[in-house]
């Protein structure tokens, strides 16, 4: 659910499987049930119970309520940044439709004299490989040659700077395309969730015909069963290593977009009596078969690439961003009709990004709405709040468009949504509701919601297992903190740093400067202060539903939404 970018929640996961091998997947599984599922649960039961927005569902622990303004912070941050990738795959789409791909040939203006399109590793001989295009060449010289599928995304697509320090002008054709997709997106989420959710019918299930179309391609290329082995056959060698642990646990709390808020907004549509528990499983484990399937087409199309290239598939990969605007690019170039499987590939990609930027918007409008009291309701409220929202992150994404925005755009991806931030949010929020609201309260709660009362092991990870894995793995990250990098090449200044610290501290410190402001404000001793702060204010639906006379079994019968309350939980997690 929500791929949330650094750059694809899938793309992140064949990247890591592609370095780690299919070690990666034990530790991944493992962390599925260990933290993944148990959080997932509680935020999409915490929104349905509290049936508000990720600030206002804090009202069942006020003190705490900086946890929400945090994930508004870093949901934001999500939607300014992600959309960079859906406007990059707009205009891959765009410059699809040529009969020859602008990627694959070295005879376009932005290519340079290292520029070569072909070349097999085993056709090197005695030291020399000849080439009608740039002569007799030794195989020292060819290797220092530049595919022009990376000189097209270098040259061409982002017109890369130096530096930083140096912005350059800005790209105005991705300009138009960045234009172009916060207007799709405005219009599919303007009405609210149950437009979105009708939407999201289509742009859900079509990358799914996608993948099984490139797949049935995929497995029939050169080398696919190659790249398929690699993918499944675990490195038990690399079992060993504390990172393939750590890339594993990161890789799960972000797929699952905890602690953005998104998941409790959505939530908070659903019926009060609605069964999230069988949601939470059901969800999860699309989400995650989803990442799994899609491996198997992402390595058939890299063993293929590795057999062409004559290299080992870990090294097929390894320059520039990720998969989707380096080695698929490069893959369905050397396919058939490129040109139809290049404009199939990126179709898929913009809908997967545009669920995930429907459910990013409709979780920081959500909250923002949330804030202002029924008295202070306006018509076309909701309309007004999703332009404002959708041309504020449009003038911020304008840097990203310049020569130099492949710089911020990574200070953003690294800093303001990276897994420090996150995993610092989940770690809190279990702390909340499972010692400060308390778990067996809550599990009384979700009780009254499903009419049953889960497996005691989803409190156990609330209140003991999930904020160690949280904390372990943060401390983890901030122990071993390596200054950015772009490409492992070139190096952030200190005050992009600096910048990049900023960014990730404005969401962090939302929650102990709120703990702190609130207490200080508050009167009585610390304890009758504390006592005060974390009394949950209930809504009017809990007047209902937490009579102490109502039987809990009954609440089962109770609605108070209608069926369409919850078209969009379902149809999102695609």
């Amino acid at each position: 659910m929500l791929q949330l970018s650094e750059h694809a929640k899938n793309d992140i996961f064949q990247m890591k499987m592609l370095h780690q091998n299919g070690v990666f997947l034990i530790p991944y599984v493992l962390f599925i049930f260990l933290g993944g599922i148990p959080r997932f649960f509680l935020e999409i039961a915490l929104g349905q119970f509290m049936k508000a927005g990720s600030i206002n569902v804090w009202n069942i622990a006020p003190l705490f309520k900086g946890l929400g303004y945090a994930s508004m912070v870093i949901v934001f941050f999500c939607n300014t940044y992600y959309i960079m990738v859906l406007a990059w795959g707009f205009y891959y789409f765009i410059k699809s439709f040529n009969s020859t791909l602008p990627w694959s040939t070295c005879d376009n203006p932005w290519n340079t004299e290292n520029c070569i399109e072909t070349f097999r590793h085993d056709d090197c001989q005695n030291g020399t490989i000849g080439n009608s295009t740039f002569g007799n060449l030794t195989c020292e010289e060819l290797a220092d040659g530049r595919s022009p599928i990376i000189e097209f995304w270098e040259n061409k697509v982002l017109n890369i700077s130096d530096g930083l320090d140096e912005p350059g002008v800005i790209n105005w054709e991705l300009m138009l395309c960045l234009m172009a997709v916060w207007v799709m997106v405005y219009f599919c989420v303007w009405k609210g969730v149950k437009s979105t959710g009708k939407i999201v019918y289509v742009t859900a299930t079509f990358p799914y015909v996608v993948l099984i179309i490139l797949l049935v391609r995929g497995v029939t290329l050169p080398g696919a069963y190659d790249g398929i082995m690699y993918y499944v056959k675990p490195d038990w060698s690399k079992l060993g290593e504390a990172q393939v642990w750590i890339d594993a646990g990161t890789q799960i709390f972000f797929s699952y977009a905890i602690g953005l808020g998104a998941l409790t907004a959505l939530g908070s549509y659903n019926r009060f009596n609605n069964d999230c528990y069988k949601d939470a499983f059901v969800l999860a484990f699309i989400n995650s078969g989803t990442s799994f399937f899609s491996g198997f087409v992402v390595f058939s199309i890299l063993g293929f690439m590795a057999s062409e290239q004559g290299v080992d598939i870990s090294k097929v990969a390894e320059s520039g961003p990720g998969l989707a605007f380096i080695a698929y690019p490069k893959a369905v170039s050397m396919m058939p009709v490129a040109p139809v499987w290049a404009a199939l590939f990126f179709i898929m990609l913009l809908l997967l990004g545009l669920d995930s930027q429907f459910v990013g918007v409709e979780g920081f409008v959500t909250g923002i709405l949330d804030l202002f009291p029924g008295k202070y309701y306006m018509r076309y409220q909701r309309e007004i709040a999703v332009a404002i929202c959708c041309l504020l992150c449009f003038i911020i994404d304008l840097s990203m468009v310049t020569q130099g925005g492949m710089y911020v755009f990574q200070l953003f991806d690294y800093y303001s949504a990276s897994g420090m931030t996150l995993l610092w949010q989940a770690f809190w929020e279990c702390v909340v509701v499972a010692w400060v609201y308390g778990a067996d309260r809550f599990m009384d709660d979700i009780a009254r919601m499903i009419g049953y009362r889960p497996f005691p092991w989803i409190k156990w990870c609330w209140s003991f297992i999930t904020p160690c894995v949280c904390m372990g793995i943060f401390l983890f990250h901030l122990l071993n903190y390596k200054p950015l990098t772009y490409n492992n090449v070139y190096v952030y200044p200190w005050w992009g740093e600096v910048i990049g610290w900023c960014l990730a501290l404005s969401s962090m410190l939302c929650i102990p400067v709120s703990l702190v402001y609130k207490l200080a404000g508050a009167k009585g001793t610390f304890r009758e202060r504390w006592e005060n702060l974390t009394k949950p204010v209930w809504g009017a639906h809990h007047l209902e539903y937490m009579a102490p006379d109502t039987d809990i079994k009954s609440l089962a019968s109770l609605s108070p939404g209608t069926e369409e309350n919850k078209v969009i939980i379902f149809e999102s997690v695609m």
